[in-house]
């Protein structure tokens, strides 16, 4: 809790994946990949709850064994073509413990393994200290907006009108995009209406690329391997 606020620290990990067979439990560094996640939460003392979302029995043994709460997902919840943001007013919707409006959710997806204590710190701190209604991570963007391309009809052509896709790298303007490791929400600005996890006003904390690896394909989970391994 923070200034008489709960802080619910949100882990959705379904069990379905093509890419890495259970995924959210592939070993990185020697633990599951989903025990990243609720350590880094369990680290910080004032996330009030750890809730895991989970389909898979699996999934929800480890994260029970790492010391997070566990709430059964349905299986329509849990679909490659599923959104986060169904699955997140799913679990508030069946909360044991009602929350205030001015109460946060933390998400903290699984397959973003490397961000830091410090990382949540600074999106708790910018939310409080700004009076934001959510924040969120970035990293700076693979491709920069003014060097990508739209083909129609075998027709390439800059995909902002008017800009000058040749320009050197240190003249085009600084470019981000979300890196899917934090997701820090108001509670109230959530209904039935809401599409994703960033409403009303909205802050930024950027991560450097390192601790921005997002697990998707079985080549990230070497990449983040040799990350981890040079830290030591």
């Amino acid at each position: 809790m923070i200034n008489g606020k709960k802080i619910i620290a949100l882990i959705p990990a379904r069990g379905g994946s093509k890419s890495i067979p259970k995924k959210n439990i592939a070993l990185l560094g020697g633990k599951p990949l989903i025990a990243w996640s609720i350590e880094v939460a369990k680290s910080i003392d004032f996330i009030d709850e750890i809730l895991v979302s989970t389909d898979c029995k699996e999934i929800a043994e480890v994260a029970n064994n790492f010391g997070a709460k566990v709430q059964e997902r349905p299986s329509e919840l849990a679909s490659d073509s599923s959104l986060v943001i169904d699955t997140v007013r799913y679990v508030l919707s069946n909360m044991e413990n009602d929350l205030n409006d001015d109460d946060y959710l933390l998400l903290l997806e699984p397959t973003c393994p490397l961000r830091s204590d410090q990382d949540i710190r600074s999106c708790i701190n910018l939310i409080e200290t700004e009076q934001l209604d959510s924040v969120a991570t970035y990293k700076e963007a693979e491709l920069n907006p003014h060097r990508a391309w739209k083909i129609a009809d075998n027709k390439p052509m800059s995909f902002i009108d008017g800009v000058n896709p040749w320009l050197p790298r240190q003249e085009l303007p600084k470019s981000y995009q979300l890196n899917g490791a934090i997701y820090l929400t108001k509670v109230g600005i959530i209904d039935e209406n809401t599409v994703g996890l960033m409403n009303g006003s909205i802050g930024a904390i950027v991560m450097p690329k390192e601790r921005s690896i997002d697990i998707d394909h079985p080549i990230d989970l070497l990449v983040a391997e040799v990350v981890i391994n040079g830290e030591k």
